[in-house]
């Protein structure tokens, strides 16, 4: 490799005309600058990959292009918001709330004797018909009927609420708190 001091001097001799090429590019002096800054950095940190006697012009304003090109499609992922208005609308339901309420559920149907438990999460939560579950539990249609009905009534009444819907309520409440 040329001496650094000479890579340097090079260097410094194509920066008007590396900031030429950058704000054809980006049509604003301040982003061209930025551009040319870049590419400065990347040249001096990746010096040593240059091979001496090719073309150092061509090097730098392949660099220039290559992270002129690397920000554009950047750009197109980001959302310009320098005052912060987008990023003030931006609201995510709160998730907690369900979790709360999931660990809540757990904990009753815990409670729940095994065959009604059993039959609860077969015919509510794996939605299967009472035929089906019925035929996996290898009891009757009208035990499942009377199992999930039970199981329904004990967990309300764990859960002291009077229909499913109090439930929720009374969790999002107990979580607002």
């Amino acid at each position: 490799m040329t001496s650094p001091i000479n890579w340097r001097d090079e260097v410094v001799s194509l920066i008007p005309a590396l900031r030429a090429f950058a704000w054809s590019l980006s049509h604003n002096g301040s982003d061209a600058d930025d551009l040319v800054q870049d590419t400065l950095i990347k040249a001096w940190t990746n010096r040593e990959k240059f091979e001496p006697g090719t073309n150092l012009r061509a090097w730098l304003f392949t660099i220039l292009r290559n992270t002129y090109y690397t920000n554009v499609i950047r750009r197109r992922r980001e959302v310009r918001d320098e005052a912060g208005e987008y990023a003030s609308g931006l609201k995510a339901p709160a998730t907690q709330d369900w979790s709360v309420a999931m660990r809540t559920l757990q904990a009753a149907l815990a409670q729940l004797p095994d065959e009604h438990r059993e039959a609860l999460i077969l015919v509510g939560a794996a939605g299967l018909s009472y035929e089906e579950a019925a035929e996996i539990c290898g009891c009757a249609l009208g035990t499942i009927k009377s199992r999930v009905n039970r199981a329904r009534a004990r967990l309300l009444k764990i859960m002291d609420a009077e229909d499913a819907t109090d439930v929720m309520a009374s969790e999002f409440a107990v979580a607002g708190r």
